[in-house]
């Protein structure tokens, strides 16, 4: 469906032209109102006049908005976090498997207030073109790791931002998007308040315990099973909190992957588990195939099974509070929110 859309496109380059065109004036200035915070219901935080029109670099070259968006397609989860926490309006997003086609309970209220009206456009892997299109962005937002093949057709519709790549970079991704909406402090100014969360509840867990715990994130998938290192999205949080790691999850790499055999790798004070939900349930299997086993019972830390949505999926600033939570409620000590 996509191919055949793509050759359409191709021979009516003339009316692609003229629905950028459309698109591009659709594209409005700023909002405020009496709450004193710059922002609508559903509409970007009011930015300085003098902050558009401007030009983005990104990781595929550079884009020109020339005024504040007010429509935000966003291909990947870690941006449709970044836009919402910038009080910015999502009206398309991707979906991945296992997830549903609505946005995360995580965002909470804020779906309501920032994507009242969003939509999915297709899977991650498979983003619909026509779709997009159809919901008018004045920007879309993706990594070039997920869709530099379909840069040139996105940038037709839309000026468009891409970050390198996703995961261990949601802070940076973060800026970036700030950087789209005109947003940089405010963008600076969030990354800043959960690292303070962060070390705030690190040293509560510190102070009630009398040391420093280590901790391992563990994740079962149809696959090998994996360990994640600190240049991961929940590394960059266990780092934050300041926690200690077991071998396997210091440096950087990824993750080190293990088999039932190495069981004793994962091993720290604290270990969390995910499961990731395939369809096959082959992750499912491959953890009771590691509980099985006599080494599993000669782990001497404590086990945590966790929400894999939030913990492995979320990627964005959203997502890491809500491990912040389930890590504070873990060592039972005040959440510190503000």
């Amino acid at each position: 469906m996509r191919a055949r859309w793509l050759s359409r496109l191709g021979r009516t380059a003339g009316a692609v032209a003229v629905t950028a065109g459309l698109l591009a004036t659709a594209a409005c200035g700023t909002d405020s109102d009496a709450k004193g915070d710059g922002t609508k219901a559903g509409n970007t935080p009011a930015a300085s006049d003098s902050a558009f029109p401007r030009t983005v670099e990104h990781a595929m070259g550079k884009a020109e908005l020339k005024k504040a968006p007010k429509r935000i397609v966003a291909l990947d989860m870690t941006f449709v976090d970044a836009t919402l926490a910038l009080k910015g309006e999502v009206v398309g997003y991707t979906t991945i498997a296992s997830s549903g086609s609505s946005l995360p309970a995580y965002f909470g209220e804020d779906v309501k207030t920032y994507a009242p009206n969003a939509k999915p456009v297709g899977t991650l892997d498979e983003p619909s073109l026509e779709k997009i299109v159809q919901l008018k962005p004045d920007l879309i937002l993706s990594a070039k790791v997920r869709h530099e093949k379909l840069y040139k057709q996105l940038s037709a519709i839309a000026p468009t931002v891409f970050s390198e790549t996703t995961g261990g970079t949601w802070k940076d991704n973060l800026r970036l998007v700030g950087k789209a909406m005109g947003q940089e402090k405010a963008a600076d100014e969030r990354i800043a308040a959960f690292e303070k969360r962060a070390k705030t509840i690190g040293d509560s867990v510190r102070k009630a315990k009398g040391t420093n715990p280590s901790v391992s994130v563990v994740r079962f998938v149809d696959g090998p099973t994996r360990i994640y290192k600190e240049d991961t999205y929940v590394g960059v949080i266990v780092k934050d909190l300041g926690f200690a790691k077991p071998a396997a999850a210091t440096g950087t790499g990824f993750n080190t992957e293990i088999s039932d055999e190495e069981i004793a790798k994962m091993d720290a004070n604290d270990i969390f588990i995910s499961v990731y939900a395939d369809e096959a349930g082959l992750s499912k299997q491959t953890k009771e195939k590691f509980e099985a086993n006599p080494l599993w019972k000669q782990l001497k830390g404590a086990k945590h099974e966790v929400d894999d949505k939030i913990w492995m999926s979320a990627v964005g600033l959203y997502g890491a509070n809500s491990v912040l939570d389930d890590i504070a409620k873990t060592y039972k000590v005040d959440p510190a929110k503000a």
